[in-house]
C-alpha cells in the first residue's frame, strides 16, 4: 500500500472534522508525514469545507494543528 499524499491526508481530515473529530490526531500525524515527504512546510485548507468556518473556528484549528507540528493556512475565498 502506498503512502497517502497530502491531498489524501487533507481529505481525511475534512472527513474527520465532519464526523465530530473522529481520529483527528491520527489524521494530523498522517498529514504531517505526507507534508514531510512532499517537502512542504504548511497544509492549505479550504475554509468552505470546515464545520466551523468562522474566525474563531479557524484560529482554534490552527492552534490545535500547530501543537501537533503542522502549520495550517486557508485558501482565499
Amino acid at each position: 500500500m502506498s503512502e497517502p499524499t497530502v491531498a489524501d491526508a487533507t481529505n481525511r481530515i475534512y472527513e474527520s472534522l465532519q464526523a465530530d473529530n473522529a481520529d483527528i490526531d491520527l489524521h494530523i500525524a498522517t498529514l504531517k508525514a505526507a507534508l514531510a515527504r512532499a517537502g512542504l512546510k504548511e497544509a492549505v485548507f479550504d475554509p468552505a469545507k470546515l464545520v466551523q468556518n468562522n474566525r474563531s473556528g479557524r484560529k482554534l484549528m490552527q492552534a490545535y494543528f500547530r501543537q501537533r507540528g503542522v502549520t495550517v493556512t486557508f485558501q482565499a475565498s
